[in-house]
């Protein structure tokens, strides 16, 4: 797939998995043998593992939004440095509802393989977000 196509699989799978919550569309998208090369605690491989962990994170900030900020893109991979936002309703990663809101800073680079997300390697500030949550000290 072309570039321009690769960016538009990203595109997709942030406005309408991550951010409208259709996790079925993620079938069409990811590929079943998915690899997230960072997991988070706790997160099985595959597209359900993938699957499991959005849905746990949507459960934890109902609100959760992502924007992309800048996107660079070279063949399969697909560079996006974003910024999520939510309001902690749920737990996460053990963490209890605090009802603070979080702004959490990234990047992630996502391969695409005939038109689907084969693996991914997501890093952000999770302890920029711990403080916000207050689980962990500003001082």
């Amino acid at each position: 797939m072309a570039e321009p196509g690769n960016v538009a699989v990203v595109g997709r799978f942030i406005d309408e998995v991550l951010n409208q919550g259709r996790l079925e569309v993620a079938d069409e998208i990811v590929a079943e043998d998915f690899v997230e090369l960072d997991p988070l605690p706790g997160q099985r491989q595959g597209r359900e593992g993938l699957k499991e962990m959005i849905g746990m994170m949507r459960a934890a900030f109902p609100d959760l939004y992502w924007v992309v900020e800048e996107t660079v893109v070279s063949g399969e991979k697909v560079v996006s440095r974003f910024t999520w936002t939510g309001t902690h309703r749920g737990t996460f990663l053990g963490i209890p509802a605090t009802g603070k809101s979080v702004s959490v800073k990234g990047v992630v680079i996502d391969r695409i393989v005939d038109g689907k997300m084969t693996d991914s390697r997501i890093l952000m500030d999770t302890f920029g977000m711990m403080q916000q949550l207050g689980v962990v000290s500003t001082a």
